[in-house]
């Protein structure tokens, strides 16, 4: 059962990925019980929001991968958590990149999150973009404008303010 754990963990519990990995018929021999992989779900979800840092969003992108396939409003409330204890202070690309995916995140689970935790999401979301817009631009080294298709603060708000209007589309 460890085999196939290390398996759903290398795929992040995604099966299309697994099989075109090579891996699925491996695993189905495993016969992995639903319970377990939902629980497996739970402990993967735990150990990527304690990798969550404002230094990179490789985490956070995970977290994004993860519920594409796995619909728990839990990983927006984790990914939202962090956001709002350790985003205040990161430069204006991490505020935007953590937006973004936070935006995406929304989206894929948009049909089973409650009322109460879309509406907290869309709070720290549009408070983060807003931030961004009021704020002088800080760019952290390493963090080139150019490769995140920025040119300046002015393209810089205005993709914030793009991804306002994609929140209000989303409130509707």
């Amino acid at each position: 059962m460890e085999k196939a754990k290390q398996l759903f963990f290398s795929y992040q519990g995604h099966f299309f990925q697994m099989n075109r990995g090579g891996d699925s018929e491996e695993y189905k021999s495993y016969c992995v019980a639903k319970e377990v992989e939902a629980e497996w779900y739970k402990e993967m979800i735990d150990q990527v929001a304690g990798e969550l840092s404002i230094m990179n969003w490789n985490a956070v992108s995970r977290m994004e991968a993860i519920v594409k396939y796995y619909k728990d409003s839990m990983i927006l409330e984790k990914v939202i958590s962090f956001v709002s204890q350790h985003i205040k202070g990161s430069d204006s690309i991490v505020k935007l990149m953590y937006a973004e995916k936070i935006i995406e995140i929304i989206r894929s689970l948009k049909n089973v999150l409650s009322d109460e935790v879309l509406h907290k999401a869309l709070k720290v979301t549009l408070g983060t973009l807003e931030d961004i817009i009021s704020k002088p631009l800080v760019i952290d080294p390493g963090h080139e404008l150019k490769l995140f298709d920025l040119k300046d603060k002015k393209s810089l708000n205005n993709r914030a303010r793009k991804n306002i209007d994609v929140l209000h589309e989303l409130l509707g």
